[in-house]
């Protein structure tokens, strides 16, 4: 039993750091103490002495006036070495705020956790719906339920799909199970286009246009959302239009870009 106790606090411990970095985004480049503890509901002596530890790991700094912390560079920077290139030097990121910047509407990285869809990242949007603005990294739910999951589902191999399918209706509760017939005709249909118009999903009610990121590792696929209201009036052409020149740009294809740019080398340059 202790055992399972000490596995458990260590679990609680590292979610909890998680949590703290996710907090930081564009609307929150400093946080407080009691800006953590409101957020997640923790007690203020244990964030404060977590906050301390992450400082003393060089993971964030606290400004000894405001007593605010902030990400520092080391944080941003973890994990980056074994990231593919369009991570590694900030391509996705700037293709999420191009899409913020031309369209007003939010935009979300997604990724595929077992059989659940997370949001890696969110960059909210000033036309952002009210039932999204309280989203960020980190929240799951399952691939059935959105259409970044049918897009992520679409790249498994159909034989795989179709038992992943199968699991997540016999998991599912009994108000959200769905016909398998018709959820495999929905995602194979994303096969081709490789982007769908359907619903944002996590419980917001909105809509969003999803696109796969191309060249991704097999098992490994990455969605953008471009997420708006059911109210918002936005044209279908007009959305995809600006996915599909926003992906061209930001993520051109590797192969061109080398035969366009070279590095001299120096080799003795030390």
């Amino acid at each position: 039993m202790a055992g399972k106790a000490t596995s458990s606090n260590k679990a609680k411990i590292a979610r909890r750091v998680i949590e703290v970095l996710e907090y930081f985004d564009d609307a929150h480049r400093e946080a407080t103490v009691m800006d953590i503890v409101r957020r997640y509901n923790r007690p203020q002596s244990s964030t404060s002495e977590l906050l301390s530890s992450l400082v003393e790991l060089g993971l964030l700094h606290k400004d000894p006036y405001s007593r605010a912390y902030s990400l520092t560079p080391r944080a941003a920077l973890i994990g980056t070495s074994g990231q593919p290139e369009l991570v590694r030097d900030g391509r996705i990121v700037r293709l999420m705020d191009r899409l913020v910047a031309q369209t007003g509407l939010s935009v979300a990285l997604h990724s595929m956790v077992g059989l659940d869809a997370q949001i890696v990242n969110w960059r909210h949007g000033p036309r952002a719906p009210a039932a999204t603005r309280e989203l960020a990294g980190g929240v799951k739910e399952p691939l059935a339920r959105n259409a970044p999951g049918w897009l992520m589902l679409s790249t498994v191999t159909r034989q795989r799909c179709e038992g992943m399918v199968r699991r997540l209706n016999a998991e599912a509760v009994e108000q959200e199970k769905f016909a398998f017939s018709e959820m495999m005709a929905r995602i194979d249909a994303c096969r081709d286009p490789r982007h769908l118009f359907g619903p944002a999903g996590f419980a917001t009610g909105a809509d969003a246009l999803s696109g796969l990121v191309p060249r991704q590792p097999e098992g490994h696929p990455l969605v953008v959302s471009i997420v708006y209201g059911k109210d918002d009036k936005v044209n279908p052409e007009a959305l995809f239009q600006c996915l599909r020149d926003a992906m061209r740009a930001c993520l051109p294809d590797p192969a061109a870009q080398h035969a366009q740019a070279s590095v001299e080398q120096f080799s003795h340059a030390a």
